[in-house]
């Protein structure tokens, strides 16, 4: 941690190099933009448009969780997750973001080897939460 003074109040700055790094794929603008402005004060948030590009950044980075959405065009996040758990990457947990809230997509998550889902719209402080929950 970094001391900065303000005034005479002493505080602790976390440099982002110290901060876990959060992935977050989701092929929404929208939604990768909600989720790093709830996230980028406790973490290191790198937005993944495709789960293409996810697996391509992680050959240079691995992070402490995974934030993937299920409904995705090319590869979707089950498919993703499917992949991960056969690969290096397979003890990184995995949180599922998802629009639709059904038994289902929640038995197949977990089924599948994901720690959570979190139905979007998400609340910045269930995401907090959850994330801090697993890693």
């Amino acid at each position: 941690m970094t001391k900065a003074v303000y005034g005479n109040n002493l505080q602790y700055v976390r440099k982002k190099e110290e901060l876990k790094t959060i992935f977050v794929v989701d092929d929404s603008d929208t939604n990768l933009a909600k989720a790093e402005e709830a996230l980028e004060d406790d973490f290191n948030v790198m937005t993944i448009p495709s789960a293409g590009k996810m697996f391509t950044l992680l050959e240079k980075i691995r992070p402490s969780l995974i934030l993937l959405d299920i409904e995705m065009p090319e590869m979707n996040g089950f498919e993703a997750l499917e992949r991960l758990k056969n690969s290096a990457w397979a003890d990184i947990p995995v949180i599922f973001l998802t629009g639709t809230k059904d038994a289902s997509i929640e038995e197949k998550s977990a089924a599948l080897g994901a720690v959570g889902i979190i139905t979007k719209p998400f609340s910045p402080t269930i995401l907090q939460n959850m994330i801090n929950l697993h890693i």
